[in-house]
């Protein structure tokens, strides 16, 4: 399968990283592509850089892992390509705002998430919220002995969300299917309980685990 990253900073490159390590093509797209150049010289004959459209129109499955306060930009300005294609949201809505006592400050609220908000945008993309409640060191294939974290991913589609599935099962996760596009209103604000410790401890090595009876 073909993969398309838009986004330049870090969180994308490690997901580039983790899907060129499981087999995947991929393509990275930045406004500025030229940003991934040192990036490309090294990841191997897989890998390709272009703009945010060229790599939309590149792949079969999207992640998008740019700013929040850029998300819906980046989304509008695609318009048509995302038609019919599985994009994996990694974005958070987090404000231009210092946290305060380490609680992020998102500029939307529990009513309306910024993954509904790209949903209506692109009705006819299949968004699928994933990867937004952990940090980029622990993205792929984390490491907690014979514990596998959870990863809460909600959608309206149910065929994108088992493609997510498989992935998130490669990279060394259990999946949780919180419903369709509305749970990522509680989803979302993972990212400020995820973030706390890190803010206010410097002790990122974290995951979320749920526990069934």
């Amino acid at each position: 399968m073909k993969i398309g990253v838009l986004g330049s900073g870090e969180v994308g490159k490690i997901l580039a990283n983790g899907f060129l390590k499981h087999g995947y093509t991929v393509q990275r797209g930045s406004r500025d592509p030229q940003k991934l150049k040192d990036w490309l010289a090294t990841a191997g004959t897989k890998a390709s850089i272009g703009s945010f459209e060229e790599a939309a129109k590149f792949g079969e499955m999207l992640v998008l892992a740019v700013k929040g306060t850029a998300a819906e930009s980046v989304i509008r300005s695609l318009g048509t390509t995302l038609n019919g294609k599985v994009v994996i949201d990694v974005t958070n809505p987090i404000a231009d705002k210092p946290p305060v006592n380490g609680v992020l400050q998102f500029f939307t609220t529990l009513d309306h998430s910024l993954m509904e908000k790209m949903q209506n945008t692109a009705p006819q993309a299949h968004f699928v919220k994933a990867f937004s409640s952990v940090g980029g060191a622990l993205m792929v294939n984390p490491e907690f002995g014979a514990v596998r974290p959870t990863m809460f991913i909600c959608g309206n589609d149910n065929g994108a969300k088992s493609k997510v599935k498989e992935i998130l099962g490669k990279f060394g996760w259990d999946s949780e299917d919180m419903g369709a596009v509305e749970a990522a209103r509680a989803i979302e604000p993972l990212c400020m309980l995820w973030c706390i410790p890190g803010l206010r401890s410097n002790q990122w090595m974290h995951a979320f685990k749920l526990l069934k009876k």
